[in-house]
């Protein structure tokens, strides 16, 4: 009788430790309630290993934009970047001073000048433009991705990393400790031997140590001799070439950027590099200067839990809520914390037209369902939904009017606003969000609408599963 008085006391202080460290985050503490009602013993176990605040390793939180503060100063007098908003080359951001004041006050990047942007609709065009970029480097070759397969693509990487590390060209590659967890190590020490640079973030082993294992980077990021970058939903493997049969076409948005904006590519790779080496590379001779003529503004937004403010969660909602006539959004995981979704919300029933895209075949059961848990009260507020049927969608893209778009690593789900590392270009270019809303208009082409009526007669089992998956969605 006394032992289970005993394991009735230790659950109340699990519950009561979960009510006080969370209670800034009620929808992550209703989650880890409900987690640890579901499993008691495996509860804290999993609270007390990913659950801990990023944010409470000041450690970490000082590796962030502190150390290469010089050099951003040295680079803020070097960039054509707009000081007043009728400076705007985008007419439309004359009048949105609140969002420009958040834009150019509270995010750690400026908006930069003098940017020329390509986009990418598919793995394939992308894949060789990154190629060839980094077959024409002579000093750099930077990656980061969250996932690097030693598939037909990865292996098309490493040749070309290895070769040019063997000419003198200095490679650094950082790949996510999990995402790339099946990384072979062969693979790896082939690239050592060769002088290409290898490092993990946060290798799973190491995250389980120090309890981070929720804390993933899912940045994307290629910088070829401090000139040409690219961003985007783009991982390195056969998936995202539609060579996998489970998923096939797989429909994603990737950028190549040459401008300002690189050095702000640059600048991240390099505090990531810190974070996964320990090596300092702020040196100024990384941001050359850049030849190119184009006069797009482009702004390069982070964010993660080793910052003290959410820059990209911001900006989204921001967006959001100065939107007069449409918000276009393409995202594989819908999964929207509350502001995100009032605003969302308040948008549709204010007349504003709101298209979430969102796929029909998703890679995650347990994602999916979740997603499905928010479109039956968003459809009855106006909110339209379609369901990508050519294959998958996994670009993250977001339209506004004719005002900005943003394309990068960030889904609109809590996971990337709040845990992880992500990236997000902001685009505020007319023929550039032109071209996005073009790919936007196809993309519904190949999709099939999601009817009120009839989303509402799905089985009363599914709807259940959809609350239970709701229920645990701040964690997906």
């Amino acid at each position: 009788m006394l032992w289970l008085i005993g394991i009735l006391l230790l659950f109340i202080v699990h519950v009561a430790l979960i009510l006080l460290l969370e209670f800034r985050n009620p929808a992550k503490a209703v989650a880890w309630m409900f987690i640890l009602f579901l499993c008691p013993p495996l509860g804290p176990v999993l609270y007390y290993f990913m659950a801990r605040d990023y944010r409470k390793r000041k450690k970490l939180l000082h590796r962030g934009p502190v150390p290469f503060l010089s050099l951003r100063m040295l680079l803020r007098n070097h960039l054509a970047s707009p000081v007043r908003l009728q400076e705007m080359s985008n007419p439309e951001m004359h009048h949105q001073e609140r969002l420009y004041q958040l834009l150019t006050h509270h995010a750690a990047n400026p908006i930069t000048g003098r940017n020329q942007t390509q986009v990418y609709s598919s793995g394939e065009k992308a894949f060789g433009a990154m190629l060839e970029r980094m077959e024409q480097a002579r000093d750099h070759i930077h990656l980061e991705f969250y996932i690097f397969r030693s598939d037909m693509i990865g292996s098309a990487f490493s040749e070309v990393m290895i070769r040019k590390a063997r000419e003198g060209v200095k490679v650094r590659m950082i790949c996510d400790g999990l995402g790339s967890f099946k990384l072979e190590h062969a693979f790896i020490e082939r690239l050592r031997a060769a002088g290409v640079e290898v490092f993990f973030f946060l290798p799973a082993r190491v995250a389980m140590l120090n309890r981070r294992v929720n804390y993933r980077n899912h940045r994307k990021i290629l910088v070829v001799d401090g000139k040409f970058g690219f961003v985007g939903g783009l991982n390195v493997g056969d998936d995202y070439l539609g060579l996998y049969e489970k998923m096939g076409y797989w429909r994603d948005t990737h950028l190549q950027l040459n401008g300002d904006s690189v050095y702000y590519l640059q600048l991240t790779f390099l505090e990531d590099w810190l974070l996964a080496s320990g090596q300092d590379l702020g040196d100024p001779a990384l941001f050359p200067p850049h030849e190119g003529s184009g006069q797009e503004q482009v702004q390069i937004l982070t964010s993660g839990p080793n910052l003290l403010r959410n820059p990209i969660h911001e900006m989204c909602f921001n967006s959001i809520a100065v939107a007069k006539r449409r918000i276009w959004i393409a995202s594989p995981y819908f999964i929207p914390d509350p502001s995100v979704y009032s605003a969302l919300k308040t948008a549709a029933l204010s007349g504003i037209e709101v298209i979430i895209l969102m796929p029909y075949h998703s890679d995650s059961r347990l994602v999916k369902l979740a997603s499905l848990s928010y479109v039956e009260e968003l459809l009855e507020a106006g909110v339209k939904f379609f369901q990508y049927t050519k294959g998958f969608i996994h670009a993250k893209v977001m339209i506004i009017d004719d005002l900005l778009a943003s394309v990068g690593t960030a889904n609109m789900d809590m996971r990337s606003f709040f845990y992880n590392f992500e990236m997000t270009a902001l685009l505020l270019d007319p023929g550039t969000i032109a071209r996005l809303e073009s790919d936007f208009k196809q993309d519904l082409l190949d999709s099939s609408p999601v009817v009120f009526e009839e989303f509402t007669q799905r089985p009363q089992g599914q709807k259940m599963l959809e609350l239970l998956a709701r229920l645990l969605s701040p964690l997906l």
